[in-house]
């Protein structure tokens, strides 16, 4: 059989919509595997995600709306029904491809069908005990910084974005921008110390994930002037945004397992200074299109070497590493191997 006539089945998260209106990491990449294979010609790709998602492959929901856009919901109930009924239908499909994290894994010894699952970071350790359980599982993770060192990968596949909705722009802004989480692990609280010291504005961008950090740490510097919470932001906001920026500060507290963000940034031509944790040097080029730092006084210091980043180098590594296409083409292969070794089971029995 084609390789591209292959029955693949792609299981999104439920916490969003995918592809997600503003914030949603996971959901913004399952988007983009399904909409990427569709573009390089899949004939069969099935989406698993909530009903009001938008794909131009088969889309399949029992979840009405993200439960985290829906408080009524138990984002556990929403999360089990969804992936029960992606099982329930398995032998319809040769390959689940699952951005759901640990859960399903469970479920995967119930079933005939090979589940390959994208590992887009451990949140707790304990969820390695799922992880470390299904070694005859198929894994792939993210970035070679992010793994495990027990699980079997076979292959690290870069994240890729859409670049037909962030525009390049030569010209720098003057702002420094945070754009993530408000979250302790992504240092927007570092942000504000560097702009400060930088003695440059600063716009923080993203959904608050821990209200204590942000009233304690965050709010109090707000002036709505030099330093502003404008909230989350949706492509287009995001869009807006980046042509504002002289830099986006990444001064993330704990190793980084991708960085969209980073990626996003860089495809709008805007350089990123970034803690030197996990995956961010796989992602910048140090030196050519950002800085990594270890410190805010090494963050300070690079801020005030921005102008020598060529903004187009910026563009240019992310159309030569970080694409939809160039991240479909590593799952292909991917695919490719996990149906050779299927076959070779097969032939085995």
């Amino acid at each position: 059989m084609d390789l591209k006539s292959k029955r693949i089945a792609i299981l999104s998260p439920v916490a969003w919509r995918t592809p997600p209106r503003a914030y949603g990491a996971w959901e913004t990449v399952a988007s983009n595997i399904t909409e990427g294979l569709v573009a390089r010609g899949w004939k069969n790709v099935t989406l698993f995600a909530t009903k009001e998602s938008a794909t131009g492959a088969r889309l399949q929901g029992w979840v009405e709306r993200g439960y985290e856009e829906d408080k009524s919901q138990v984002p556990l109930v929403s999360s089990c029904l969804h992936i029960g009924r992606v099982m329930e239908r398995a032998d319809e499909f040769d390959l689940i491809h699952n951005n759901f994290d640990y859960l399903p894994l469970t479920y995967s010894r119930l079933i005939a069908t090979p589940m390959l699952t994208t590992i887009h970071g451990f949140s707790e350790p304990d969820i390695l005990r799922v992880y470390r359980d299904h070694k005859d599982s198929y894994y792939v993770s993210i970035s070679d910084s992010d793994r495990d060192p027990e699980l079997p990968y076979l292959a690290t596949v870069y994240n890729g974005i859409d670049l037909s909705n962030i525009t390049y722009r030569q010209r720098a802004g003057e702002k420094l921008v945070f754009l993530g989480r408000i979250h302790p692990d992504k240092g927007a609280h570092l942000a504000i110390e560097v702009a400060k010291r930088c003695g440059r504005d600063l716009l923080i961008a993203g959904i608050i994930q821990d209200q204590e950090y942000f009233d304690e740490l965050i709010r109090p510097h707000l002036n709505y002037c030099s330093i502003q919470y404008i909230g989350p932001v949706d492509p287009t906001a995001r869009d807006a945004l980046f042509e504002q920026a002289y830099a986006v500060l990444h001064l993330n507290t704990i190793p980084e397992r991708f960085g969209l963000v980073l990626v996003e940034s860089m495809a709008a031509g805007v350089p990123v200074v970034a803690m030197d944790l996990g995956s961010c040097r796989e992602v910048i080029a140090d030196g050519e299109t950002g800085y990594l730092v270890k410190s805010v006084a090494q963050a300070v210091e690079a801020a005030g070497r921005i102008e020598s980043i060529d903004r187009r180098e910026c563009r240019r590594r992310v159309e030569e590493k970080f694409t939809i296409d160039s991240m479909v083409a590593g799952y292909e292969k991917v695919y490719a191997e996990i149906f050779r070794r299927e076959a070779r089971k097969c032939r085995k029995v």
